[in-house]
């Protein structure tokens, strides 16, 4: 997109709007970034390119070549460590966009793991993710993905506690309804059976 690796690109972006943060890119065990807020919490970004085309015979099916991503399974566990501040920022080169997914968002979202086969010493497996890059926050630049990341860093009190129904609207996913109508005395029943 601008010839700097998304690596290079959030560094200047970071030091342009003058926010702090510790720069881990070299680290295998941590994610790229962590952000320090003023208020003392942090958030960790993890970040990745979609450089070129997927060869689509190489993989099983899961979203059309322009909106696939195929993230390590391993990135998304890292983010686990560090959840609910912690997310994937994806720059696609060749659709010129961003993408943000955060740790919730990869936690519910629709996707396909796959084993892909690796051979070095000895043969092994690297676990990948299959994702459709729509069901991430879309923008044209980086300061989008940044004003999205300060909303929902904002939004976790409702995320995590006051929101009850299903949370996230992906594409591929239809949620339907199961079960009985939820009354009152279903809470009195569970109270008095577990305190």
């Amino acid at each position: 997109m601008n010839g700097l690796s998304i690596e290079q690109e959030v560094k200047r972006y970071l030091e342009q709007s003058g926010l702090r943060y510790v720069d881990n890119t070299t680290a295998f065990d941590a994610l790229d970034f962590t952000i320090l807020a003023q208020e003392g919490a942090a958030f960790y970004l993890e970040v990745k390119e979609k450089r070129q085309a997927y060869n689509a015979a190489n993989w099983p099916a899961f979203a059309p070549e322009i909106n696939l991503l195929i993230l390590d399974d391993l990135t998304v566990r890292k983010c686990l460590g560090y959840a609910p501040r912690a997310g994937v920022l994806v720059r696609d080169n060749q659709q010129a966009r961003y993408h943000f997914f955060s740790v919730i968002d990869l936690a519910l979202m629709p996707r396909l793991r796959v084993n892909r086969p690796i051979q070095r010493t000895v043969d092994d497996w690297k676990g990948k993710w299959l994702v459709n890059l729509q069901n991430g926050v879309q923008a044209s630049t980086l300061e989008e993905i940044f004003a999205h990341m300060r909303t929902y860093v904002a939004s976790l009190p409702a995320i995590l506690g006051e929101r009850h129904a299903c949370y996230g609207d992906y594409v591929d996913e239809a949620i339907g309804s199961g079960g009985i109508v939820r009354r009152g005395v279903h809470w009195t029943t569970d109270i008095e059976a577990t305190r």
